[in-house]
């Protein structure tokens, strides 16, 4: 595996680089924004990791831009900033999972793992699944979301990775527990406000006022459920 680091502070670099060498990850490691989405462009990688406050070009800038030119590569946040305004940037900007300072390497190596295990199992399944509902047409090969007819341009990876489960799984209550660890492929300990970062972003995306579609089961979780035609259960 092959990972890109855009990082300036040479401590976290020489941290990580240290568990790369422990996992057998071929890592480079970049201080500045600007050098670093440079590299990226010039590049083949298996993943990105890109802090928020950077020299010559932001991390969230950075996301943007990767996901404005259709890159898929996972991409990992690590951050010092905690609000949910602040998770919701990040996510809204393209990256897959965020990482908050100080964080343990180890931590960081399971999400790691996980985000790329989740992009490789989607490349192997591409072309085999498409859902039609009511309402949705979603493709796993194109990643295409089209509701009511009208093409969803502006979701995320991580929004789109949530949808297709919820969409694929009508009906059926998943706890944040189980959304974490089947979307992100890992049990979160911890913030779990990930899951509700992700669902408000969706709500706002895909659904009106007459017809929502993901469902608040109050102690429990969520749901998808195209058949209520209010948020109460």
């Amino acid at each position: 595996m092959k990972i890109l680091v855009i990082e300036d502070n040479k401590s976290v670099c020489s941290m990580i680089e240290m568990f790369f060498a422990k996992e057998g990850i071929e890592g480079e490691f970049v201080n500045d924004g600007l050098e670093g989405y440079n590299r990226f462009k010039n590049g083949t990688w298996d993943a990105l990791i890109v802090d928020w406050m950077l020299p010559g070009m932001e991390g969230v800038t950075i996301c943007r831009k990767i996901r404005e030119e259709k890159y898929t590569v996972p991409i990992i946040m690590l951050t010092a900033k905690d609000s949910e305004s602040d998770q919701v940037l990040g996510l809204e900007m393209g990256a897959d999972d965020y990482v908050t300072k100080p964080f343990s390497p180890l931590t960081l190596m399971a999400r790691i793992k996980a985000v790329t295990r989740r992009f490789q199992n989607q490349v192997s399944n591409d072309g085999e699944e498409s859902i039609k509902s009511e309402h949705f047409q979603v493709s796993k090969n194109t990643r295409e979301v089209i509701v009511d007819g009208t093409p969803i341009t502006n979701l995320t990876p991580k929004e789109f990775d949530l949808l297709y489960y919820m969409v694929e799984h009508p009906k059926q209550v998943f706890s944040r527990e189980q959304l974490l660890e089947r979307v992100w492929g890992y049990q979160f300990y911890g913030d779990e406000r990930t899951v509700d970062v992700h669902i408000k972003r969706l709500r706002k995306k895909v659904e009106t006022a007459s017809q929502p579609f993901f469902h608040t089961v109050w102690g429990v979780g969520y749901k998808f459920d195209e058949s209520i035609k209010t948020d109460e259960i």
